[in-house]
Order: structure tokens, then C-alpha cells, then sequence
């Protein structure tokens, strides 16, 4: 299939990219050399830069239709791309030792958990939506492989880490994962959402000039 290999090779260095860096041994070593913070900061701009590769190469490899476009499509990522900036808005930098991406996991609550009371995996959610909203409009083998994998990603990591949080707490993550869903209206919560919409608007801004697609029906 000529015209695949740089998107193959795309995949390839992301799957690279993502999996030997967090191996034991050689994050060791890297936060031995870069520290904590430092191991942070490289591992994101890598994962970033790796994924706009991937985006890019997925926009050039050959055009080969599954299903065709139609207006409607396009609603489906303006909708759930909102609910997944919240998420995201919701759960950034808030305890949550059940998953990655948790801050001052000891101040966690179970009773007052947030967004960790309706997902476990707030992250993982956003990134499930985010790929399943792109399918639906993105009908080509290219889009589809590329957002297949996000979302089987997404949802797999929810269960390997359930899988691994288990073995960590043993018996007391039965009480961490007895969150309560509640919705109550706090200051920070208001500004979390707001911060989320106005991430949003700027998204939906830069989705045209920055991807090649503008995101209205």
C-alpha cells in the first residue's frame, strides 16, 4: 500500500515513544539525569510532539473512504469535545490516587471525590471521547485506525489500572473506590468549568488553522 509509510512509521515511534521511556529501568535513569519535574516536562513535549506527528501523517497517507461525510457528523465532536474539556477542566491537578494524572493524592476523599466519583479515570475518559467523537466525522482508514486506537487505548488503560491499583492498595482500595456521586456547586469547581469552555473556544479557534479542518456542520 504505498503512500502508508510515513504514517506507519508515525505509529510506530508513538508506540516507541510512549512505552520505553515509562519502562522501570529506564525512567530510573532518566529522572536520575533530568529529575522528577524535568522526566515530566521532556515525556509530555515528546508525547505531544509524537501525536501531532501521528494527526498530521494520518491527514497524509492515502484517502481510502469507509463511510462518506454527511453535515450531522460534525455535531457529534462539537458536543462531546465540550464534555471532555470539562472532564479535563474537572480533574487536572486534583487527588485521585486511583489513577495517573492524580496531584496530593493524600488529601483524596472519597466522600467529596468530584469528577473521580462519576470516573475512576477522568483522563482516560476525556481521551476516550475525544477519539470516539473524531470517528464518527472522520470516515477515512487513515482517521479510523488512528482514533480506533485511541479509544481502545483509553479504555483498556481503565482496566490495567484498575488492575494495578488492587495490587497497590490491596484491601483499601475497595474504600478509595467508594466514591459518591455528587454535584455540588463550589467556587473552584465553577472556575474549573469556565477555564474548560474557554479552552474549548480556543480549541474550535485553532482547529482550522492548525489541523486543515474546521470543525462546524
Amino acid at each position: 500500500m504505498a503512500g502508508w509509510g510515513e504514517y506507519i512509521l508515525a505509529f510506530a515511534v508513538f508506540f516507541i515513544s510512549h512505552g520505553v521511556p515509562v519502562r522501570p529501568a529506564v525512567k530510573a535513569r532518566l529522572v536520575a539525569r533530568l529529575g522528577a519535574r524535568g522526566f515530566s516536562i521532556a515525556y509530555s513535549a515528546l508525547s505531544i510532539f509524537v501525536l501531532a506527528w501521528l494527526i498530521v501523517a494520518a491527514g497524509r497517507a492515502p484517502y481510502v473512504e469507509l463511510w462518506p461525510r454527511a453535515p450531522w457528523q460534525a455535531w457529534v465532536p462539537l458536543v462531546l469535545m465540550a464534555i471532555a474539556t470539562a472532564i479535563l477542566a474537572l480533574a487536572i491537578a486534583r487527588p485521585n490516587p486511583l489513577s495517573f494524572g492524580g496531584a496530593h493524592n493524600a488529601r483524596f476523599d472519597p466522600a467529596n471525590a468530584g469528577i473521580v466519583g462519576w470516573t475512576r479515570h477522568p483522563l482516560l475518559a476525556a481521551i476516550a471521547l475525544w477519539a470516539g467523537a473524531h470517528i464518527v466525522p472522520n470516515g477515512d482508514l487513515a482517521h479510523v485506525l488512528l482514533f480506533a486506537v485511541f479509544l481502545g487505548f483509553a479504555l483498556l488503560g481503565m482496566r490495567l489500572i484498575d488492575r494495578r491499583k488492587r495490587r497497590q492498595f490491596g484491601k483499601d482500595w475497595e474504600r478509595l473506590a467508594a466514591t459518591s456521586r455528587r454535584l455540588s456547586v463550589t467556587v473552584d469547581g465553577a472556575m474549573r468549568l469556565a477555564l474548560g469552555l474557554g479552552v474549548y473556544a480556543f480549541l474550535l479557534w485553532l482547529h482550522g488553522p492548525v489541523i486543515g479542518v474546521y470543525p462546524w456542520p
